[in-house]
C-alpha cells in the first residue's frame, strides 16, 4: 500500500474535495467492480450511474448492461468500443454537471488519464487515482471468475502499461493525478468509504 500526502494516512476512509473525480483503476480482473459493489451496494445489473455516498458511481458494467439487448448480435470486438465510449461519456457528463464521481477504469491507458484529468481541471476540480495493484495471476483468476477473460496478447499489454503506471505513481511522477493511493488486495479489503468534502 502507498499513498500520496494528499490522502489521509489511513486508507480505511479516503476523503477528497467536493466535485472530484476518483478513478478506481487496475488490471482487468483486479477487483474494481467488486470493491464498488461492497462500498456502494451495487448489484451488478444496473444500466446507468448510481447516486450513492454523495457521488455518481459509474461502473463500465452499467454501460455493458444498457447495450446488451441492443448489440447482442454483434461480436465482442465490435461491442467493446461502443461500451467503452458510453462509459467515458457518462463520466464526462457527470463531471460537467458538477457531480463528484467515483468511476471504474482499466487504468492502463495514459491518454485516458490525461483526458479525464484535463476535464476535471476544466471543471475546477481534480482527478484522484485509487490504484488496485494485484499480481497478473490474481487478475487473471478474477477474469475467469467473472466469466470474461481478456485475450492473452491484450492482457500482456495491459500488464506492461500497468507496471509503468505503478512505478511512476510510487515515485510521484504521475502528473495527471492530484493524488494517488495504491492499494494491494488486503488494503482494498479494509477500505470502508470514499468521502467528499461538503461544497
Amino acid at each position: 500500500m502507498a499513498a500520496t500526502p494528499a490522502c489521509p494516512p489511513s486508507v480505511r476512509d479516503l476523503a477528497y474535495p467536493a466535485g472530484s473525480l476518483v478513478l478506481l483503476t487496475g488490471l482487468p480482473g483486479a477487483g474494481k467492480s467488486t470493491l464498488l459493489d461492497r462500498l456502494y451496494g451495487l448489484r451488478g445489473d444496473e444500466t446507468g450511474p448510481v447516486t450513492a455516498g454523495g457521488a455518481q458511481v459509474i461502473d463500465s458494467r452499467q454501460s455493458r448492461a444498457w447495450w446488451a439487448p441492443r448489440l447482442s448480435s454483434l461480436p465482442v470486438r465490435l461491442r467493446t468500443p461502443v461500451v467503452h465510449t458510453t462509459h467515458m461519456a457518462r463520466i464526462v457528463r457527470a463531471l460537467l454537471a458538477g457531480h463528484a464521481v467515483v468511476a471504474h477504469s482499466r487504468g492502463t491507458w495514459p491518454h485516458i488519464l490525461y483526458g479525464l484529468a484535463w476535464i476535471a481541471r476544466l471543471n475546477g476540480t481534480g482527478l484522484h487515482l485509487v490504484m488496485l495493484d494485484v499480481e497478473p495471476k490474481t487478475a487473471r483468476e478474477g477474469q475467469v471468475t467473472r466469466g470474461r477473460v481478456v485475450a492473452g496478447p491484450l492482457f500482456a499489454r495491459h500488464c506492461r502499461r500497468w507496471r509503468t503506471l505503478v512505478a511512476r505513481a510510487r515515485t510521484g511522477a504521475l502528473p495527471p493525478a492530484a493524488s494517488v493511493t495504491i492499494l494491494d488486495r488486503p488494503a482494498a479489503d479494509l477500505l470502508r468509504a470514499i468521502r467528499f468534502d461538503a461544497p
